[in-house]
């Protein structure tokens, strides 16, 4: 398990916290397991406690079988592929060999370039199609480029971007994040964002988990889930300074 399939949550429940990281990783709660790291008790009942827990991803399953109601792929990350092969097998040699011969397949005009956040860069007059509604098919492109390396090498996963669509869609939905919060400490109420994709919600709960003021939380049912974020005590008690 590597470093990367575990993280620290300040939550107020272990259901919270596995809610958290199944959004986060895009992972079947089911494969998640959580340890409690520390318990705040309440004030004489008040607030509820507060729980600092470890959410840790359990080993890979040996294969990847569920495929959504739309005929794409999973939601369940897609580090989870399993390697068919071995580095000595044939095939394309590098990551952006592997895209390259994806685009070829299927038929459209774009150039892949490795950008220096190691993340292929699809660039082109079809370079919007690659994207797709909501990202979906970039999503999509990026599964079956990283089935692909664990057909032929088994090398590292590939992560793909359009224009660079997913650098500019992070750094909206960051600012997004932050605005809210500032939102739910101004008003001391639970701000809620419009629905948002799984990939999204991954950000926002990226963009917000190391703040000590609000917590975050998916809620409601896809495609309508969307994050919630509220105050914890800490929040509410800067809020309630502020104000004297």
């Amino acid at each position: 398990m590597t470093e990367d399939y575990r993280i620290v949550l300040d939550v107020k429940s272990e259901e919270e916290a596995i809610a958290q990281a199944s959004d986060i990783w895009e992972v079947d709660p089911d494969r998640l397991i959580v340890k409690v790291l520390d318990e705040e008790k309440a004030f004489f009942g008040l607030f509820g406690r507060k729980l600092r827990v470890e959410v840790r991803m359990e080993a890979d399953d040996p294969e990847v079988t569920e495929v959504d109601s739309d005929g794409g792929p999973s939601t369940e990350d897609e580090d989870t592929l399993p390697v068919k092969g071995d580095p000595a097998s044939d095939g394309p040699s590098s990551k952006e060999e592997i895209v390259r011969k994806l685009i070829s397949l299927m038929g459209l005009d774009i150039q892949v370039d490795l950008n220096e956040r190691d993340r292929i860069n699809l660039s082109g007059p079809d370079a919007g199609i690659a994207i797709g509604k909501y990202g979906d098919t970039i999503k999509s492109m990026e599964y079956l480029a990283n089935l692909m390396v664990r057909q032929s090498s088994g090398g590292p996963r590939i992560r793909l971007d359009s224009d660079g669509y997913r650098e500019r869609r992070e750094s909206s939905l960051s600012r997004l994040a932050n605005s809210a919060a500032k939102d739910a400490l101004r008003s001391g109420r639970t701000v809620y964002l419009d629905p948002m994709t799984s990939w999204e919600r991954r950000i926002v709960h990226l963009a917000l988990k190391d703040r000590k003021d609000v917590e975050t939380h998916s809620v409601g049912v896809d495609p309508d889930r969307k994050v919630a974020i509220r105050l914890t005590q800490q929040g509410r008690k800067r809020r309630t300074s502020r104000r004297h």
